[in-house]
């Protein structure tokens, strides 16, 4: 009585067919054999293994199936009579070119694929939420420095464009993408800058959506465990960022949690690694939230 600890953690997983380039994509194996290794490892405490999806590689082809999951599991979630259940989705992806695992922090409002999916659509600089806003939004101001052009500093998704500045790294750091971030760095500049001539900071920006699961702190036990793996601040502009924007969308408006992970081909981690990767990732994630 009243010693029955916080409910289970239900963790949904998808991962995506073959496309452009990659015949054989990892991530296919990997969730369509998830259950069955789950059951035979044994499956960490407090985790249910929920929904094991594998999707189109297309943007629309990927969504709408993924939305009808979404929902399922959040009427699933509110039909239970105990408290509100858990809910976890990891999407993983593969990076044909890594050599290492990584664990994304957000996804960017825009689309810009590099060969068409495979529904054959190639979207080039269009938002995916036309409703957050365009891909790129750029403010200017002006004023009046003692200093050169020293060039751009991009960091996340903010584009900084400025004068000589004396700018501690670590300040622009501790900001994310938004309009309270630009506006102070604006502000920064001006009362950090020697006056004396002219110069202007340019500021641009894409809307992006960052989890709220502790990337770093995963990043940090999963190479303890021996992992090659790595926190990234860059979906790309493909089809894995368009499903994460989604997911992290859905999970920020119904109180759910979302994760991306790209994993490299098997040529270069192995199929076994990758699936001691993934329980060990349930694990872990169980373990934090």
């Amino acid at each position: 009585m009243g010693s029955e600890g916080p409910p289970a953690v239900t963790i949904h997983v998808t991962g995506f067919k073959k496309f452009h380039g990659v015949a054989e994509n990892p991530t296919e194996t990997i969730v369509g054999n998830l259950k069955e290794y789950m059951k035979k490892k044994g499956m960490p405490k407090g985790v249910i293994l929920g929904s094991c999806s594998v999707l189109e590689t297309a943007g629309q082809g990927a969504v709408a199936p993924l939305y009808q999951t979404f929902q399922s599991s959040i009427k699933s979630k509110d039909s239970e009579s105990s408290s509100p259940g858990r809910i976890i989705w990891i999407h993983f992806g593969v990076n044909s070119g890594a050599t290492r695992f990584a664990i994304e922090h957000q996804a960017v409002n825009e689309a810009t694929f590099r060969c068409p999916d495979e529904l054959g659509w190639k979207p080039q600089k269009v938002p995916i939420i036309p409703s957050d806003g365009e891909i790129s939004r750029v403010r200017e101001s002006s004023f009046t420095c003692k200093a050169k052009v020293l060039g751009r500093v991009k960091l996340f998704a903010i584009d900084l464009e400025v004068s000589e500045l004396l700018i501690p790294f670590f300040l622009i750091t501790m900001f994310t993408v938004s309009n309270y971030a630009i506006g102070f760095l604006e502000r920064f500049v001006v009362k950090n800058t020697v006056l004396g001539s002219n110069a202007v900071v340019r500021v641009s920006s894409s809307h992006c959506t960052q989890t709220t699961l502790p990337v770093e702190d995963l990043t940090k036990i999963l190479t303890k465990k021996g992992y090659e793996v790595m926190a990234s601040d860059d979906a790309g502009r493909f089809v894995c960022n368009y499903v994460y924007y989604h997911s992290l969308r859905f999970a920020d408006e119904n109180g759910t949690k979302s994760l991306f992970v790209h994993v490299p081909l098997f040529l270069t981690i192995d199929e076994e690694t990758q699936m001691q990767f993934a329980a060990s990732l349930l694990e872990v994630l169980a373990s934090l939230y």
